[in-house]
């Protein structure tokens, strides 16, 4: 009989890794993500199953927690083969150095404090460094096409799907034999939100035994795509007339190409004020060239037309990006109506904290969340209210109007895994996974409601039969 045993992202968003062993024997991992915000430290934990017995890593898309740990996988003992997108490839790269670089970048400071207090034999090393990255990405690798089965192994078929989310991005099908008869799990990674601004919606699913599904925002739903326009319009527009600056802490894959493709488009229609932009976010630039490299059906068709205009989907007149150190501290220079849009999109690091701290006190400055900020994070206390944020070990009065557009998150909210899940057939079981225990309550109790479907919170590593 085959099992599921989830080892993250089982009553938490993130730390995505779930691994599928079948009745030949094979093991499968789905993702292989980093833990955020509360449970960070979970990251340097060792795994609880050998990485030496896993056959496949099949990745449903880049960010950082699904994909976090594979250096820490590898350097542990896997050496088979990884399926993603190119797209996801790509981005992975990118994500991992990052995350190579910023956590040797944090263990030399921790280091060097250490040393004045004779106690850095305590300081734990980096997960993983830049090297180990090259190594990971080196491994045998497949690359699936979307809607295109193929044979993963005797006896096993896997299709990618779209799933909206980022560029690459995919839910996984994967097909296999029970004694005689054929069965499909589904694992949906995390779903897109349809709002069509840089991606194609979200592919359906038409047919499932078992269900793996993301609960992030399962316990609401997210403004309106035209309410969330406006209102994104409107604190530009005011803060702008203010005198003062917009602070956007934005994720470096696809929220920040969301963000500029609406500026851009404010832009041509004439509705953006006088002001200076700034991608301060070396990560984000990368990724926006990324994304302009696969136009072509990965990305929606106003950005198609972007890029068959302009020669580029996302730059226009205003736009400056901002790659070294010392651009990006130039623009403390520019004391109002600039919009910084930097990394990292919960404020738990990167150059959105250094303009926080000079910016976040002045009353005539407005900072807009985005995206999802997870429990424990800098981003997440602004947002529940904190009076006051510490940056670089300073206290810092937030002053600064806060401001958060749920409308614009690359996830599916509750509507949407609900419209979603109904269209699946033969449903037998479905499995609650990357969310928030209270919201995964509210999604299970919704969709015995709507759906008269019964579905099952996952805990960690519990162990799920599939029968």
């Amino acid at each position: 009989m085959a099992t599921v045993i989830s080892y993250g992202a089982a009553e938490v968003v993130t730390g995505s890794c779930h691994l599928l062993e079948l009745n030949n024997g094979k093991r499968i991992l789905v993702d292989c993500g980093m833990f955020q915000g509360t449970v960070e430290k979970r990251n340097y934990e060792d795994f609880d199953f050998d990485p030496a017995s896993v056959d496949y890593l099949l990745l449903t898309h880049a960010h950082l927690d699904h994909t976090g740990r594979i250096p820490k996988l590898v350097k542990e003992g896997f050496s088979g083969t990884i399926v993603a997108t190119d797209a996801t490839i790509d981005l992975a790269e990118v994500i991992l150095m990052d995350s190579a670089k910023i956590m040797r970048e944090d263990f030399q400071t921790r280091y060097k404090k250490a040393q004045r207090r004779g106690t850095e034999a305590k300081v734990v090393p980096p997960l993983y460094e830049e090297e180990d990255v090259v190594k990971a990405l080196s491994l045998t690798r497949r690359y699936p096409k979307y809607d295109e089965p193929f044979e993963l192994c005797k006896d096993v078929t896997v299709t990618y799907r779209d799933a909206g989310h980022i560029l690459g991005s995919a839910f996984i099908e994967i097909v296999y034999l029970e004694g005689d008869v054929k069965r499909t799990i589904v694992f949906s990674g995390d779903i897109g939100n349809d709002n069509d601004m840089v991606l194609p919606k979200l592919t359906p699913c038409k047919k499932a035994d078992y269900l793996y599904v993301e609960s992030t925002y399962g316990d609401r739903n997210h403004q309106g795509n035209i309410e969330s326009l406006e209102e994104f319009k409107k604190v530009i527009n005011d803060t702008m007339k203010n005198w003062g600056n917009v602070l956007i802490p934005s994720f470096a894959i696809e929220r920040t190409q969301e963000i500029l493709c609406i500026l851009k488009e404010m832009h041509d229609k004439g509705e953006l004020p006088e002001c200076k932009i700034f991608l301060d976010s070396p990560m984000a630039t990368k990724a926006t060239q990324i994304y302009n490299q696969y136009t072509h059906e990965l990305l929606s068709r106003k950005c198609e037309a972007f890029k068959e205009r302009d020669g580029s989907v996302f730059d226009f007149e205003g736009l400056t990006y901002t790659l070294t150190v010392d651009e990006s501290k130039q623009i403390n220079d520019v004391d109002h109506r600039a919009i910084i849009i930097a990394g990292s999109g919960m404020c738990n690091g990167g150059r959105i904290l250094h303009h926080l701290k000079n910016r976040l006190w002045n009353r005539k400055n407005a900072i807009l969340f985005v995206g999802y900020q997870a429990v424990g994070t800098l981003g997440r206390r602004i947002v529940d209210g904190a009076k006051w944020a510490k940056i670089y070990h300073e206290d810092i009065r937030v002053q600064a109007s806060i401001h958060t557009i749920n409308g614009f998150s690359a996830h599916a909210d509750q509507s949407g895994i609900l419209e979603w899940v109904e269209k699946i057939k033969g449903l037998e079981r479905i499995f609650l996974i990357h969310g928030e225990k209270p919201k995964e309550v509210v999604l299970r109790k919704v969709m015995g409601e709507k759906l008269h479907e019964k579905a099952h919170i996952v805990a960690p590593e519990e162990v799920i039969y599939l029968s």
